[in-house]
């Protein structure tokens, strides 16, 4: 697939980095260090580009801070028809606190600024820190770390459960786009497993049925 990764920070540099050893074609752009941004993909073996240029893909990660969701808006132009990747989490400025929830999302949010895209969520439960680890041992590892993803099209999930593949991941369907007003407080208690508690942030998850 032709990606673009809008965000080039943690989540959209590690993504995009093992897309494009999968065998994607992937454009890094968003970046407050244009060289960074041209280091990142020539070592990734893949392109750096406008966040304009990304948006010409056939997929798009959109993996940026919430604060900075209308400048991206107003950078990419037109999306729709465009698959999007959505793994931002509507936080505040310092990271802790959750700006809109619970009787709506930032995803949904999203779906009504743009109905015309094709809007799927992803990786915003997984600290960026287990991603290269996941990837390494997507041939060896079973059963492999699950990875939940929501959406109301039917497509848009479709093309994800195939990226999230790609990572290493087992994709979890936890349903609709509604249910972002759940999994974004639920990336929150991920933040905190990884972040706060003893053991470190390789933190992978499973959701297993008894019998």
């Amino acid at each position: 697939m032709k990606i673009g990764v809008i965000g080039s920070g943690l989540m959209g540099a590690k993504i995009g980095t093992i897309w494009a050893k999968a065998g994607h074609q992937v454009t890094f752009s968003y970046s407050r260090n244009p060289s960074k941004l041209e280091r990142l993909a020539r070592d990734a073996g893949a392109k750096a580009g406008t966040p304009a240029e990304a948006a010409q893909a056939d997929v798009i990660l959109l993996a940026v801070h919430w604060s900075r969701i209308d400048d991206v808006l107003e950078q990419v132009g037109e999306l729709s028809g465009k698959v999007v990747i959505n793994c931002c989490v509507p936080l505040d400025e310092e990271n802790s606190n959750l700006v809109v929830g619970t009787t709506t999302s930032g995803a949904e949010q999203l779906a009504e600024r743009l109905p015309h895209v094709r809007w799927v969520s992803a990786f915003n439960t997984s600290p960026s820190e287990v991603l290269f680890e996941v990837f390494e041992g997507r041939k060896t590892r079973s059963p492999r770390p699950q990875l939940i993803y929501y959406g109301d099209d039917e497509w848009a999930k479709k093309v994800a459960r195939q990226l999230i593949s790609d990572v290493g991941f087992e994709p979890l369907d936890t349903g609709s786009l509604r249910n972002a007003r759940f999994v974004e407080p639920f990336a929150m208690v991920t933040a905190e497993l990884a972040y706060s508690q003893p053991g470190g942030p390789e933190l992978v998850y499973r959701f297993d049925r008894l019998g």
